[in-house]
């Protein structure tokens, strides 16, 4: 006779309460929204006027981080640790913050001319690059290129730029008399001045008395429109004042470094500038040190190293550095609204881990002063950025 040896079953789990499931159903969908909004699209929406005529503001777009490839958390991991006190009067707890390589995922396309850019805006460095402010922007010269602005018109290594629609620059119209048919003229040609109440420009007294003046940006057929009409009796292309761009102000707001050579360029003459390649040994001289600069000091994390307006030159360790390799590509970019755009002109290179993705389409746009029955820009919906 043969015994039969059971083994004792396990009790079975209780069920999950209605709460635990809900709770499991949204921490999955936080971690999945999570890896989905770091790995392939974002959307974002367009604050402010410096994209226009291309994008305007009320535009709401996805943007692609499979193009370049998703990039590592660049902010610092802050680890606990834990420590005896010098006095033995017990334990105390200590942090210690650890930057971890940054790496870039693959992607299947490179940053190319002409794409239009999201980044993390290179001059805020209060912060680590990913907490830092998200700029839009056209990428007018890459890694190897040379930048150069001639009366408004942007060449790469001596060619003149492809064709960029939608461009706008400033200009100042002067008209006899600011009545209906100028405002519906500029109505039509799509001009909007943000700043005013329903996005109408306003007129202000001209310099010849009974005169007045519209200071309007515009796309370049807006302007051939308005130079035909006869009510304009003046069409000036305006460039503000500003205070020293890139790199003659060799870091933006940050520092009081500027370059030994001063070149006094403008947003309308800007350049020659050569945009740095990874793996290319630049010679350094007061002549072009300023250029790079943030480079050396700043993006590619290098220890010890100073500036020195006396003599203009880049110090490491109280050394002079006469030639640097650079580590990573860089890129100029620059708004659409070419006089109203804080971009590269101002603060100079963005590197190529500042990199966010590529802005591919608008799914919806707003716009900001319309009437409640004609808010949404129908036309827009669903256009693939170009």
């Amino acid at each position: 006779m043969s015994l039969l040896k059971t083994t004792p079953t396990a009790a079975p789990k209780p069920p999950k309460t209605k709460t635990r499931e809900w709770a499991d159903s949204l921490i999955f969908a936080i971690v999945a929204a999570t890896l989905i909004r770091w790995a392939t699209f974002e959307a974002y929406t367009i604050p402010s006027p410096s994209m226009e005529n291309s994008l305007l503001v009320g535009d709401y777009l996805f943007v692609s981080k499979l193009h370049y490839g998703p990039i590592t958390p660049q902010t610092p991991l802050q680890v606990p640790l834990t420590h005896q006190t010098v006095w033995g009067t017990g334990l105390k707890s200590y942090s210690e913050l650890i930057q971890l390589p940054t790496y870039r995922l693959p992607g299947f396309s490179e940053v190319k001319r002409n794409d239009v850019v999201v980044f993390h805006v290179p001059h805020e460095t209060q912060y680590p690059a990913d907490l830092r402010t998200n700029y839009i922007k056209r990428c007018v010269a890459i890694a190897g290129d040379t930048l150069q602005i001639k009366n408004g018109q942007v060449y790469l290594n001596g060619q003149p730029e492809g064709t960029v629609p939608g461009l706008q620059t400033d200009y100042v119209m002067q008209v006899d008399n600011p009545n209906d048919e100028v405002l519906a003229a500029l109505r039509s040609q799509g001009v909007v001045d943000y700043t005013q109440p329903g996005g109408m420009p306003q007129a202000m007294g001209g310099e010849v008395p009974g005169t007045f003046v519209y200071k309007i940006s515009c796309t370049q057929a807006a302007a051939d429109f308005f130079r035909k009409q006869p009510y304009v009796k003046r069409l000036d292309v305006y460039e503000p004042p500003l205070p020293s761009l890139f790199p003659d102000k060799a870091d933006f707001t940050n520092s009081d470094a500027t370059s030994a050579t001063p070149r006094k360029w403008t947003l309308d003459n800007y350049g020659p500038l050569p945009v740095p390649k990874k793996g290319q040994t630049i010679t350094l001289s007061p002549g072009n040190a300023a250029i790079y600069y943030k480079i050396v000091a700043r993006y590619e994390r290098n220890e010890g190293i100073t500036w020195n307006n006396a003599d203009g030159m880049i110090y490491q360790n109280g050394k002079q550095l006469t030639s640097y390799t650079v580590k990573q590509n860089y890129y100029m970019m620059m708004g659409d609204n070419r006089h109203n755009s804080e971009d590269s002109r101002f603060w100079g290179f963005v590197p190529e881990d500042h990199i966010v993705g590529k802005a591919v389409l608008i799914w919806l746009s707003i716009d900001p002063n319309a009437d409640f029955w004609h808010k949404i820009r129908w036309s827009r919906l669903f256009n693939i950025i170009h």
